[in-house]
């Protein structure tokens, strides 16, 4: 068991690679050596961490020699390309994109949620998506109690969900709006500053995105209940972190919103906030830069039997890519399966 690997961050000059070492940093991650490859436009970069500097490295086919753990967030194609020929030189790979989530041979996992499917792994292991990690965060534990029959979810995920250049898109257009200059838009189709878009990723034959597809199907997989029923309308808002769900479960047994509440206060990375007479729930701007995923507005739906509504927020660069990774690197060395 090696319990001080050398671990490599690939994709580390973009939003959630530089995320990942900041989470490695902050939960003093036990690594014997960190470093950070790019592409070769990134070769040389100065990274920061623990006090001193990383510099970037090209990423290469010869990259993963001496590499026991890597962490990749840098596109699928890379991912795609790349992870076999780490895992070919025994380096186990925590993969951030949807490369590998729904290859039946690879482990999705959220560790609050299906840890013991590392035990499985062939080298590479798939982060879900952003979205998804923090749903079934809470689903799980009710789910364990009720089982549920069906969810039905909207989303309202910031634009760094899509990365630096999203990020500066909707800086550019308030600076732009606000100086009375024609809107630019780059990134997404439509305006995003001070305007919703009900358009993640690309769409699909049925109509739906592949954002909501993912939704759909990693839930099932992560959660090993391919019965529950999941529809999804995902939507892009201009928030900079922080994305937010409203759920709807209808459930197979009883629930109060009562037990609910219960139920979560207990269930690990999880933060109920619940008290709309005091005007306390969850809000993206208090789940930013926070591990947990924040739960409130619970209550229960008198339209079905055994029905509850939610509202769910968490910081998506964090729970939803970084640190999620960086929990199932920590399992994988406490579960000894580091190769």
């Amino acid at each position: 068991m090696k319990k001080n690997p050398v671990v490599a961050v690939v994709g580390a000059t973009g939003a959630v690679g530089r995320e990942m070492l900041k989470v490695l940093e902050q939960r003093d991650f036990p690594a014997k050596d960190v470093r950070a490859f790019a592409s070769a436009r990134s070769k040389g970069v100065k990274l920061p961490f623990k006090g001193g500097e990383i510099i970037v490295e090209e990423l290469t086919e010869d990259s993963f020699k001496g590499i026991d753990l890597a962490l990749f967030s840098a596109g699928g194609g890379v991912s795609k390309k790349f992870a076999p020929i780490a895992a070919e030189d025994g380096c186990v790979v925590v993969d951030n994109s949807s490369a590998w989530r729904m290859d039946d041979n690879v482990p999705l996992v959220v560790p609050e949620v299906n840890p013991e499917d590392l035990d499985w792994h062939k080298g590479i292991i798939a982060n879900p998506n952003c979205s998804t990690i923090q749903m079934v965060v809470v689903l799980k534990p009710l789910h364990d109690v009720a089982k549920i029959k069906r969810v039905v979810v909207s989303t309202y995920q910031a634009v760094s969900g899509t990365g630096q250049k999203a990020i500066q898109e909707l800086e550019n257009q308030v600076r732009q709006i606000f100086n009375m200059k024609e809107v630019e838009c780059k990134v997404y189709p439509h305006q995003i500053a001070f305007n919703c878009l009900p358009h993640i990723d690309v769409f699909l034959d049925n109509d739906y995105t592949k954002e909501e597809m993912k939704m759909v199907n990693e839930t099932k997989k992560i959660m090993h209940a391919p019965e529950i029923k999941v529809t999804a309308t995902t939507v892009r808002v201009p928030v900079f972190y922080g994305h937010s769900e409203s759920v709807n479960i209808e459930f197979y047994n009883s629930i109060s919103a009562k037990e609910a509440r219960a139920i979560l206060s207990q269930a690990p990375g999880v933060k109920v906030l619940d008290n709309p007479k005091e005007s306390i729930y969850p809000l993206a701007i208090y789940a930013a830069g926070e591990d947990d995923t924040f739960v409130g507005r619970i209550r229960e739906d008198d339209t079905v039997d055994n029905g509850l509504n939610l509202w769910i927020v968490a910081d998506n660069l964090r729970k939803g890519a970084a640190l999620n990774a960086v929990q199932i690197a920590e399992h994988l060395i406490i579960r000894e399966l580091l190769r």
